[in-house]
């Protein structure tokens, strides 16, 4: 069974940093793109970091760029992202998604919240 599980929210002051982890397991980690998003309160989901199945290729939301970095290890079967210099714009539910063009196929994980807060 596909199993996506993100882990590392938690409460952050303004300019503090904090790492999020997406452990996945029941599907072939190192064929899939790996994503991060997020939903703010009274907001749409909007993608915040993407990186290619092999680690070669990565995207950033505008208003991350510069502050945010998506590594994977593929050994670990593992995303993260790092966040650095958080603002209270960022505070939102994070979520992981694997996926890939062919075959199509599209995992989700529960979320981890984030709150950046003084």
């Amino acid at each position: 069974q596909v199993q996506i599980v993100e882990s590392g929210g938690g409460l952050v002051q303004p300019g503090g940093s904090l790492r999020l982890s997406c452990a996945a397991s029941g599907f072939t980690f190192s064929n899939y793109a790996m994503s991060w998003y997020r939903q703010a309160p009274g907001k749409e989901r909007e993608l915040v970091a993407r990186i290619g199945s092999r680690g070669v290729t990565t995207n950033y939301a505008d208003s991350v760029k510069g502050r945010f970095t998506i590594p994977r290890d593929n050994v670990k079967n593992t995303v993260y992202l790092q966040m650095n210099n958080l603002k209270p714009e960022d505070t939102a539910v994070y979520y992981c998604n694997a996926g890939r063009a062919w075959p199509r196929a599209d995992f989700w994980g529960q979320g981890t919240q984030v709150t950046v807060s003084s």
